[in-house]
This record gives structure tokens, sequence and C-alpha cells, in this order.
């Protein structure tokens, strides 16, 4: 069998008017992590109309579409969740209705990352067009809660559904370069006690906010001496929320908590972070607790699916056949090496090969810096361009299987 790599990019560029329809309707839609119930509906509505051979919707309520009937399963990921619009004044336009011109489509959720779902489902429509289903079986996912809670999806779908593909392609964006690989995270508590007493006379009490004081000094010197990666770059960690517990305005606080994003690179484990701040002198004095945060936040199904907030790192090897033959594929249609980097931020490859270890690559039409910003913005070209890419890869993927099983 062959591919003809020129026959693809036409069919991409030919749907990129439905692309724009389908991406502008799934952005006309409010679906915050956990409310993701009629954007879901609406992506089985557009999967059904281009032709999947089979349509569910998981008790979390993910949705699954699948492509094929082969023997090799390849997965390919768009989480359907957006975060919030935050201050709309920051807004030029209506975030929800936005709009489009001859490049652009405007609108929250538009790169993060409802743009890589509309192209994973015309994807499905070019393979059908051109009959690409070679010995392989494509999923293609529009998984829930990931802004929330990154990889639980697939945490559920890989424990509950029982489903496990050989690698699968996360969408989120990147600029339509080839990502192979991200830090891993987690959401640290630190806590200090104290005693209230009346704030007139606070020599009687125990001020748990003056505890937690030279604790964040010295977090601030520890980011600066996190481990360093040549590839993923360095572990970091910010505090990013402070609380506190005290009767009164009146009184000695009795209670101080803060929050803090740590960023894993290659090497650092929830374990060595946690010791990292257990070991601070001022933690130690204080005798503050130090612990992983919980998510338990049920889905828009109503379902809870409890979990440590502890994303892992991944990293796929250059070398490794999956992101060979997502090079080749990209070579193919665009006749120009690509750049092979990582990302900045975090991906629902935390949970897949993170804690799984099924191999990740990445792809995806828009940009990382549209991520969670106001004015958000994808570009239609990249929706083509992402098209070809995910019809292109599970047939190189299944026909260098082959050449290198004949080399044997």
């Amino acid at each position: 069998m062959s591919i003809h790599f020129e026959e693809i990019l036409k069919k991409a560029e030919a749907y990129k008017a439905d692309m724009t329809k389908f991406l502008r309707d799934m952005i006309a839609i409010s679906s915050e992590s956990c409310n993701e119930k009629l954007v879901v509906l609406r992506i089985k509505e557009e999967m059904e109309k281009v032709g999947f051979d089979k349509i569910e919707i998981d008790p979390m309520g993910n949705i699954l579409g699948y492509i094929g009937h082969g023997s090799h399963l390849i997965a390919m990921d768009a989480h359907i969740d957006t975060v919030g619009i935050g201050d709309i004044n920051n807004w030029e336009h209506d975030p929800y209705l936005g709009f489009e011109d001859d490049e652009l489509i405007y609108g929250r959720g538009g790169s993060d990352q409802e743009g890589g779902m509309a192209s994973m489902v015309y994807a499905g429509k070019i393979i059908k067009d051109l009959n690409l289903e070679n010995d392989y079986t494509l999923l293609v996912t529009g998984t829930v809660q990931e802004e929330d809670c990154d990889g639980l999806c697939w945490q559920y779908i890989i424990e509950e559904d029982q489903i496990k593909p050989e690698f699968v392609v996360i969408t989120e964006p990147t600029s339509c370069n080839i990502y192979r690989g991200h830090r891993g995270r987690m959401e640290i508590k630190v806590t200090t006690h104290g005693i209230s007493c009346h704030g007139s006379a606070p020599e009687r009490g125990d001020n748990a906010i003056f505890k937690m004081a030279p604790i964040l000094l010295e977090l601030e010197e520890l980011h600066k001496h996190l481990l360093d990666n040549e590839f993923l770059g360095k572990g970091t960690l910010t505090v990013s929320e402070i609380f506190y517990s005290s009767p009164s305005r009146c009184a000695v606080a009795d209670g101080c908590s803060v929050s803090i994003d740590r960023r894993l690179t290659d090497g650092e484990t929830f374990e060595s972070a946690l010791e990292e701040i257990r070991n601070l002198p001022a933690v130690k004095r204080a005798n503050a607790v130090v612990e992983m945060y919980d998510y338990a936040r049920p889905s828009y199904t109503g379902l809870v699916y409890p979990t440590k907030s502890y994303f892992p790192t991944w990293v796929l090897a250059a070398n490794h056949p999956v992101c060979e033959s997502t090079v080749d594929a990209y070579e193919g249609l665009f006749k120009t090496a690509p750049l092979v980097d990582k990302w900045t931020f975090s991906t629902n490859a935390v949970s897949i090969m993170g804690r799984y270890n099924i191999p990740c690559i990445g792809f995806g039409p828009g940009h990382e810096d549209q991520a969670h910003a106001p004015n958000e913005v994808t570009f239609k070209s990249e929706l083509v361009k992402a098209a070809a890419m995910y019809a292109a890869i599970p047939f190189v993927y299944v026909e260098n299987l082959k050449t290198q099983e004949g080399q044997k």
C-alpha cells in the first residue's frame, strides 16, 4: 500500500470551511471543566456526520469515536473543556460568539484546545474519503476535566474503560511542531498551626501567619536551586494561593496554608519534591504539614473519580518509532524537516505516558501563548495542517512497522 500525501493535503484544504464552522460551534458552547455535556453532544453530531464507525460516551462523559477495524489501536486526544473567560473587560470581542477572518478564528477554547478536536474529526473524514484505512483502528477522544485535573480522564479510560492504545497523539497546541515531552507538575499544600487569642494581647497566642512568613522566603530561595534538565529545562515552584483561619480580624490567626504550583523536570519525583520542602529549616521549626492536594470533583455525569494532584513528567525518545513515524508523516506532507520540541505547560500525557508508559507524541493547531489568555485565537491554516497530519500518522506508523518486520 502507498500513501499520496498531496491528496491528503488537498482534502484537508477542502474541509477548511467545515472545520472552521465546527470549531466556531464548539467555541460558542460554554464548556468549562465539569460542564462539557453540550459540547460533547455537538462533537457526537459531527462525528456522525462525517461517518465515524462507532461513537461512545463513557460514564465519565468522555466521547470516544472510532475509525477502522485494524489490529493496531492508535488514539488521538483533545480535551474539550476550557478555562473560564476571566475579566470580560480584557476581551475585545465576545469570547463565545467570537469572529473569523481569512486567517483567524477568535474565541475561548480555539487554541486550547477545541481546534485539535475539529482537525481530528475531519482527519477521520479524510481517511474515509481516501481509503487510508490500514491495519489500525483510530480512536479519537474528546476528554473532560483536563483543565481541572489533567490526565484524570485518561486514568479512567485506561483503568475503567480498559482501553490501552499503542500510542496517543496529543493535539494540544504546538504551532504545528512536533512535541515529545514536557515537565510534570504537582499541587502541594503547606500548613502551619497556631493558637488564637485576642489581638490586643498577641503574646498570649501563637500566630500561624508569622510562622508561614520564613517558610515563604525559603520556598522562594528553593526555587532557584531545583534540578535542571537539558531537554525539559528546570524544575520550578511558585506559591499560588494563601489561606488563613482566625476567629476574627481582632484575633491572632490559628491557621495558615499556602498552595504551591510545582513543576517537575526529568529526574524529579513527587516524593523528592515533598521532601525538599519538608527539609526546609523554617518548615521544621514550625512543624508545618506538607502534603499533596486531592482531586474529587464530579464530572458532568456526576461520576467522582478521586486522585492525587500529581501529574508525572514524560519524555519520548527522539528515535522512538512513534516519534520517527510522526516526523516521516510531516516530511512527507510538507517536504521539510519539523521542529521537534516540548511543551511548557502540562497535558493529558501526564497520565498516558507519565503513569502508564503508553508512548505519546504531540502535534496540534494553535499556539501555547494563546492558552488561558484573553482574546484567544487560532489559525485556519493550522487546522488544515493538523487534519492532514492526523490522517497520515496512523498509516505511516503501520507501514513503518511492516517495513521493520520485513527487514528482520
